[in-house]
């Protein structure tokens, strides 16, 4: 997991996005950022091992538990994106009005074989599930890496 991708994706001097610090540490949390850029969307960030891994959801969240839907990884970003709100502005990579939609706190409740799994391993496993605990979203969500290429999206 690395920042290279996110760092190498903005400029500083022209958006308000948060540069890495590595002052700010907070272990368990989440954000979902609603991101009106070419294509309104949402961004649900999980705190893993002092990044935040990221994936668009371009219909954004379901609560109703038999919707699936589909989460597709970006690059990792700082913990520091976790506040994180006002506009990208335009010629920037994801250009465009970025709000905090919901945050909070997750409880890992990845299993493989009976046994618990850090959530650095359920990534690498492809499948994570875990129970977040926000203003919005409650409830247990699962990320599962679907193999093969996905059309349409």
């Amino acid at each position: 997991m690395s920042l290279k991708n996110y760092r190498k994706k903005r400029d500083f001097d022209s958006t308000k996005e948060p540069e890495v610090s590595g002052e700010k540490i907070e272990k368990n949390v989440f954000v979902v950022q609603k991101h009106d850029a070419k294509k309104l969307h949402y961004d649900i960030r999980l705190e893993i091992g002092g990044l935040l891994k990221s994936w668009a959801i371009p219909k954004g969240p379901s609560l109703d538990p038999s919707m699936k839907r589909l989460a597709i990884p970006t690059e990792d970003h700082p913990i520091e994106y976790l506040d994180f709100e006002g506009k990208i502005p335009k010629g920037s990579y994801g250009a465009g009005f970025v709000i905090v939609w919901d945050k909070g706190k997750y409880e890992n409740r990845t299993f493989k074989d009976q046994k618990k799994l850090s959530m650095k391993n359920a990534y690498k496993n492809g499948h994570i599930t875990v129970l977040l605990k926000g203003q919005k979203l409650k409830g247990e969500f699962s990320f599962i890496k679907l193999e093969g290429k996905i059309n349409g999206c």
